[in-house]
């Protein structure tokens, strides 16, 4: 049995229902192929449950701080199984959200299983053939299980599977320190668990810049995780407590034990059972599809999106690989994922908000440059809050007056954020922005500030 459809969409995430709208209004016959949960990684297993578990355990860090609000709450107790339980609700609204969209698509097949390529533009799915002369891969990613020595031997969690999780761990050992790992850490610790965080490098969140790190480490020791990083050789195995995590690191024990350990070491994209290879389509040595500016893999007529190109780990990113696409193909647009600005936060508490360039990464370009950093302590929003760790920096080119980048490490950081990524995509110069009349009290309102106080920097380490 074989079945033809104008466009042919593999994966049901981000990306997914959004394209196939565009492309049924655009009067096409569209079939959705998804082989698991329809709304991806965000809606089942990222961003909407494990933002709502950040907002119990900052509802739990708040409750244990009410006294310096002048606020008596009496003993705080944590219901796990209500925690979870809130979680659950979330995805499964969100989840439904999308499903009833797809459903009442006009011009959409929805197809549940499996798909994988037996030709070009050809793919099987449950015995039977589907081609199109449009197909746009939207598989995703799962959570990376690095081949660590004792791996087999041992119960673990993913970023998917701690998720359900209706009691709080004894000890939570995490193995990654990142933006997952490091997530999870504090919502954890807040819970009441003891927390060790293992990372193999010399920092955490190395792709920040050392100070950022720096001060994410230190607020995160403050609420009493343990951070271990410089394990160069990380090492599982079984335990009457529940797991050792084998670290050697230059100082403190050569091991942690835990009733409870989380692997946080990335992302690895869902391409290795796909049959790429029967289409012509090509990946790069850790499986992500390879794509031009316009997100066209290596086989005609086929376009890859969202985390399994390697463009992008975000929901955001997706969401616009799939605009990418649609303008280019409906509304003769020209747009490249190389003009895109890339924005993200980490949902530590205090977040951080990050655009553009790194400091580090500004100096490797050689260009002068012109930086300023204010402390949240001097930000009067936060002192209100009585929220005042982090940071405050903006990067530019002295020469163009450009931003280059910027971290708020804050209170409202991943907000506040947005101010700058807006202006960057605007192209304006920070003239433009320093003359702004922002609201006050906000964080925002410190941007044209720090921008005023912005003046020629020394080379960093490591830079």
């Amino acid at each position: 049995m074989s079945r033809t459809f104008d466009a042919i969409i593999v994966g049901a995430g981000q990306a997914g229902p959004a394209l196939a709208n565009r492309l049924t209004g655009a009067g096409k016959t569209v079939a959705i192929v998804e082989r698991h949960l329809v709304g991806g990684t965000c809606v089942n297993t990222g961003c909407k449950p494990t933002k709502t578990l950040v907002a119990s355990a900052y509802a739990a860090r708040l409750a244990e701080r009410g006294a310096e609000y002048g606020v008596t709450t009496g003993p705080i107790a944590i219901d796990m199984p209500t925690i979870a339980a809130r979680a659950r609700q979330v995805i499964l609204d969100s989840r439904k959200g999308n499903e009833d969209w797809l459903a009442g698509m006009p011009g959409l097949t929805f197809i549940r299983g499996h798909a994988r390529f037996v030709g070009p533009r050809r793919l099987e799915v449950n015995g039977e053939t589907i081609e199109a002369p449009q197909v746009f891969l939207n598989v995703g990613g799962r959570a990376n299980v690095p081949d660590f020595p004792g791996i087999d031997e041992v119960d673990y969690l993913t970023n998917s599977t701690i998720i359900p999780l209706e009691s709080v761990p004894g000890h939570l050992v995490v193995v990654g320190g990142s933006y997952i790992g490091l997530e999870f850490a504090q919502m954890y610790r807040r819970f009441g668990a003891k927390v060790t965080v293992v990372e193999q490098g010399p920092r955490l969140v190395q792709r920040e810049d050392e100070d950022t790190s720096a001060e994410i480490r230190a607020f995160l020791e403050d609420e009493g995780i343990e951070v271990r990083t410089g394990a160069c050789c990380i090492r599982l195995g079984r335990h009457a407590e529940g797991v050792t995590v084998g670290v050697d690191c230059t100082e403190g024990a050569p091991e942690v034990v835990g009733t409870h350990v989380l692997l946080a070491v990335g992302r690895r994209p869902n391409t290795d059972d796909l049959g790429l290879e029967h289409a012509g389509i090509e990946t790069d040595e850790r499986g992500y599809i390879k794509v031009d500016d316009g997100l066209a893999t290596t086989a005609d007529g086929v376009w890859a999106v969202g985390d399994c190109n390697g463009k992008g780990a975000f929901t955001h990113t997706a969401w616009n690989d799939y605009e990418i696409v649609a303008a280019n193909l409906l509304d003769g647009a020209l747009r490249k994922v190389s003009d895109r600005i890339l924005g993200y936060a980490l949902y530590v508490d205090p977040p951080l908000g990050r655009v553009g360039m790194t400091e580090s990464q500004a100096h490797k370009t050689g260009r002068p440059l012109l930086v300023a950093k204010r402390p949240m302590t001097r930000v009067g929003r936060a002192v209100e809050k009585g929220e005042t760790r982090g940071f405050m920096k903006i990067v530019a080119d002295a020469e163009t007056k450009k931003i280059l980048g910027a971290a708020i490490l804050g209170t409202g950081g991943d907000e506040a954020i947005h101010g700058i990524l807006d202006m960057m995509n605007a192209d304006a110069s920070i003239d433009t922005l320093q003359w702004a009349v922002p609201i006050h009290p906000t964080v925002s309102e410190l941007i044209p500030t720090v921008i005023g106080e912005l003046q020629p920097a020394e080379p960093v380490p490591g830079s």
